[in-house]
């Protein structure tokens, strides 16, 4: 809350005072001897801040930066909740019904047409499996990238918004080298692989994409994390897949299933009992998988 504040200049019209006081709230000039207002227009020239924490001592400068996650991109105005007019009165009824009416309005009226309305859906769809996947903001900003290319190439119309929106988060996650499957993005918005597997190929072909090959070290944590696999087995596995890579095993062959192959193999050198069966069920590949990819990785070892 600003202060009243004294200020020597101009003269009051009235009583010829040069005490004038300043109230930052109401925005009037106001002489301190007679009362009278001089102007009711004042300029704030204190330094620009809002608080989004309600801490006075973070006053960060204007508001939140644009992001690609808004369908807007931060950059509309809404009518606040706010019910008091300039002065901190409440609104009488006609005028707080009238206030309600432009509200709904406004907010109406931000999506202008089908495709505003898609993309808004689509977005809010994105942010629910944010939560659901654990992924960054960095993951989804790209995602929602993606999802405005494809929407500029017309790939939306007569499309599934749930199978688009689940693709480009596929695409994110593998440009961003954050390792999520197929089957994790379709069990988090409750569609088919294949539906998931479809859209995918579609916007990676008509955008064009260029993918990073997934390194499989990556997947090692969070296998022998639901496997509930011991540290000395995990850095044990990736030994396996740096040596792996060197010699060029990994090449072309599925990083979650070398990576379940290698921790296999490292929690039978480490003496940590686990089957193939739990490993298949914490990394999402068959067990056949990972026999294959065992005698490759045997191979190398011995030799």
């Amino acid at each position: 809350m600003l202060k009243n504040t004294m200020i020597s200049t101009p003269k009051c019209p009235s009583c010829g005072n040069k005490k004038l006081v300043a109230d930052q709230n109401t925005g009037e000039l106001c002489c301190n001897r007679c009362g009278l207002v001089v102007t009711d227009k004042i300029t704030d020239t204190g330094a620009e801040w809002r608080s989004f924490a309600n801490d006075e001592s973070n006053r960060t400068r204007v508001g939140a930066g644009t992001s690609l996650t808004m369908h807007d991109m931060g950059l509309s105005t809404v009518i606040g909740a706010v019910n008091k007019d300039a002065t901190g009165k409440p609104l009488s009824a006609s005028m707080k019904s009238s206030i309600e009416r432009l509200r709904t309005w406004d907010s109406r009226s931000q999506a202008h047409s089908s495709a505003d309305r898609n993309l808004r859906q689509a977005l809010n769809e994105m942010d629910k499996l944010k939560d659901k996947l654990a992924l960054t903001n960095a993951v989804i900003e790209k995602a929602a990238y993606i999802y405005r290319k494809a929407m500029e190439k017309k790939l939306v119309r007569g499309r599934s918004i749930h199978g688009l929106v689940a693709a480009c988060l596929y695409a994110s996650c593998r440009n961003t080298e954050t390792p999520r499957t197929l089957n994790d993005v379709a069990k988090g918005i409750n569609i088919r692989r294949k539906d998931v597997a479809r859209c995918y190929r579609l916007i990676y072909r008509e955008l064009e994409l260029k993918m990073p090959v997934v390194d499989p070290v990556k997947a090692v944590s969070r296998i022998a994390s639901i496997a509930e696999l011991g540290e000395k087995s995990k850095r044990k596995a990736t030994a396996i897949l740096n040596q792996a890579k060197k010699e060029g095993i990994v090449a072309g062959k599925d990083p979650m299933g070398i990576a379940a192959a290698a921790l296999y193999l490292a929690c039978i050198s480490t003496g940590e009992v686990k089957s193939q069966k739990q490993i298949s069920n914490a990394s999402g590949v068959t067990e056949v998988t990972i026999r294959n990819r065992c005698a490759g990785l045997r191979k190398m070892l011995i030799d």
